[in-house]
């Protein structure tokens, strides 16, 4: 028999949404902000010529510098103001909340509350504004002698003026970016920054779905792999859709009470847990910090002014490579045990499960309800772990040897969904309690009319 929450679920409709006011003005400012993040993309960098920037990037396609492009939008082959997209952003939460887990003075602002919260947010902003400064300045002189060798400049005046210049507008510009997803976090519908990394993804499907159809007909790509593509993608995202619902669900147990003279029997619910309990946030941890040196490196070493070092880890970390396949599923690897070990704390659940006088049948409560807590998440994040790296690395495997579109792996695949997902939960939670807000206010109108 299905539950209350379930029914209340079923009866969601059109005509619920057309009555949440609340909702549609979200929905409206979340599609608004993500309209400005496209708008921004096409505005270039001051210095920058167009023509020679895209025969540059044209003889990069495949690369590196490509796969950043997917996660911006396009932003970066068109050098816009926001061309390092959240990367930087992203970097530095990173590196803040290992700050969170090594150090204590950060360790107590952590549990200081709200408070603490906005004291390493603000940390977070220092760190994004450093890394965006050096990783422009990194792009300002990679820019300066990309081409050289060709008789090509991307850049009109090169000089410490333009170096400057691209400097404070890329911060500008990531610090804007940041700002504008936090934005739709509070006033919008979903998670800003994850939804910003969707569209810059979203918006590049198109022309990559577009490009493997043109190859298909001109015989750059055979049919039969271009059905193989095509399934490989629908599988994946069907079983990103299937292992993201899986959960592993530990019975709780709760004693009998007695109030006063009467006596309540003992209640049973079940504590899930998520398989993949850090969700979306370690493909995107570990393709950001692979990302933000490989771009600075790959801008530098297309110059042709850089040491023969410099091509050659750029060489060794082209995406599909080896060494890059293996320090990517490593990242995926430690950043789902990292995560998960920042969003669910075992000792916490025990204590608050003890207090509430809940109970795991068999275990006994406080430090032995922890360990156990902690022992079946290790054993659920170790499948978690593996399904990320099987979706973002074999997709990625069979599109750099059939020669297709970056756009379409898994990792791309894996945020859409994830991302959407998501939004479509928040959707739906927020028609819910508007249906029950409705039911509030008819009961209490009938409760006047007595």
């Amino acid at each position: 028999m299905a539950s209350a929450a379930e029914q209340m679920a079923a009866q969601l409709s059109f005509a619920n949404f057309s009555k949440a006011s609340e909702l549609k003005k979200r929905l409206w400012f979340t599609l608004g902000a993500l309209l400005v993040f496209r708008l921004v993309s096409f505005v270039p960098l001051p210095g920058i010529d167009p023509a020679a920037l895209g025969t540059l990037f044209n003889q990069t396609k495949g690369g590196v510098l490509d796969f950043f492009n997917t996660f911006s939008g396009g932003a970066l082959e068109r050098m816009s103001l926001i061309a390092l997209g959240v990367t930087p952003y992203i970097t530095a939460s990173i590196i803040v909340q290992l700050l969170t887990s090594l150090i204590p003075s950060f360790m107590a602002l952590k549990k200081e509350g709200e408070a603490g919260r906005k004291t390493l947010n603000q940390y977070t902003r220092y760190g994004t504004v450093f890394l965006t400064a050096v990783q422009g300045y990194g792009i300002a002189v990679g820019l300066e002698s990309w081409g050289s060798g060709q008789g090509i400049s991307a850049v009109i005046d090169p000089g410490w003026f333009f170096r400057t210049t691209t400097v404070i507008t890329l911060i500008g510009g990531t610090m804007f970016l940041m700002w504008l997803g936090e934005q739709i976090t509070s006033r919008g519908i979903g998670n800003g920054i994850s939804l910003i990394i969707m569209a810059g993804i979203v918006s590049a499907l198109p022309s990559s779905i577009a490009t493997m159809f043109e190859q298909a007909r001109t015989g750059a790509m055979s049919p039969v792999s271009l059905v193989v593509v095509a399934i490989v993608a629908l599988a994946t995202v069907a079983f990103i859709c299937l292992m993201e619902r899986a959960q592993r669900r530990i019975l709780i147990q709760y004693p009998k009470r007695q109030v006063g003279t009467r006596q309540f029997q003992g209640d049973a619910s079940h504590l899930p847990l998520k398989l993949n309990t850090a969700g979306v946030i370690p493909p995107i941890f570990a393709s950001s910090l692979l990302l933000m040196p490989l771009t600075v490196a790959q801008f530098a070493a297309q110059g042709g002014d850089g040491p023969d070092w410099l091509l050659t880890v750029t060489t060794a970390l082209q995406h599909g490579a080896p060494l890059y396949m293996a320090l990517y599923a490593a990242g995926i690897i430690f950043f789902s045990f990292f995560y998960t070990a920042v969003v669910f704390n075992p000792e916490e659940t025990a204590e608050n499960l003890k207090k509430y006088g809940g109970f795991v049948p068999g275990i006994r409560p406080g430090v032995r309800t922890a360990e156990y807590l902690d022992y079946v998440l290790t054993r659920i994040t170790v499948i978690g772990a593996a399904y990320l790296t099987l979706i973002c690395l074999l997709p990625e495997f069979l599109s750099a040897r059939l020669g297709t579109s970056l756009a379409l792996g898994g990792t791309s695949l894996l945020i859409v969904v994830n991302v959407t997902m998501d939004t479509v939960a928040q959707i739906q939670s927020h028609l819910l309690a508007h249906q029950y807000e409705g039911l509030i206010k008819k009961s209490k109108l009938r409760g006047n009319r007595r």
